[in-house]
C-alpha cells in the first residue's frame, strides 16, 4: 500500500493517540510551552483589536508561536480536505442512522450533516441553536474553565493539575447530558 493511501484512512486510535499526546512533552522540551489552543482567541484580539481593555494589554508577541500553532492546524485541516479525503461514505451504526432520520437527518454522507451545518439551516431555530447558541456556549465554557478540552485534557493531565482533571471530568459529564438529553430536544425543534 502506498503512503498516500495510508494517509488517506483512517488512523486507529493506538497510532494517532501517541501522536497527538507526543506534543505536549515536545513543545515542554524544546519551548517550555504548554499546549491549548483557545488562548489563542485572546492573542488574536490582543492584536487586531488594542482596545483599552485590561484583559488584551500584555505583550502578546511573546505568545506568537500560539498563533502559528494554529495556523498550522487550519492548514493542516484545509490540506487534509483539499488533497487527502477519503471519498468514501462515513460509516455509522445502523440504529444511529434510524435515530437520526427521525429528526429529520437523512444526509450523512460527509463529517457534518448537510441538515445541520449548512447556511440554510443556519436560519432555523435547529441550526441557530446548533450552530450560534452552541458557538458561544464553547467560547464562553472555554474562557470560564481557564482552557479548552485539548489544554485540559491533553496537557493539564499529563502535568498532573488537579484544576485540569476536574474540567476534564466536566467536559465529559457535560458531552454526557448534551449528547443524550439537550440534543434530542434540539434536533425536535
Amino acid at each position: 500500500m502506498e503512503i498516500l493511501e495510508i494517509i488517506k484512512q483512517p488512523w486507529p486510535w493506538y497510532i494517532a493517540g501517541p501522536l497527538v499526546g507526543l506534543t505536549v512533552p515536545a513543545l515542554l522540551l524544546i519551548g517550555n510551552k504548554s499546549f491549548g489552543i483557545s488562548a489563542s482567541l485572546r492573542h488574536t484580539c490582543a492584536m487586531c483589536l488594542p482596545a483599552n481593555i485590561a484583559f488584551f494589554k500584555y505583550d502578546w508577541k511573546k505568545e506568537i508561536w500560539n498563533m502559528f500553532f494554529v495556523f498550522g492546524i487550519l492548514l493542516g485541516g484545509v490540506i487534509a480536505f483539499q488533497f487527502l479525503s477519503n471519498p468514501d461514505p462515513i460509516l455509522i451504526n445502523d440504529n444511529l442512522k434510524t435515530e437520526l432520520s427521525t429528526y429529520g437527518i437523512t444526509s450523512i454522507y460527509g463529517m457534518l450533516p448537510e441538515q445541520l451545518f449548512s447556511w440554510e439551516s443556519l436560519f432555523t431555530l435547529k441550526g441557530f441553536f446548533m450552530m450560534v447558541i452552541g458557538g458561544f456556549f464553547i467560547g464562553f465554557g472555554s474562557r470560564y474553565a481557564g482552557g479548552c478540552t485539548s489544554g485540559h485534557s491533553i496537557s493539564g493531565l499529563s502535568n498532573l493539575q488537579l484544576p485540569s482533571l476536574i474540567a476534564t471530568c466536566c467536559f465529559f459529564i457535560g458531552g454526557l447530558i448534551m449528547a443524550n438529553f439537550i440534543l434530542p430536544f434540539i434536533l425536535s425543534l
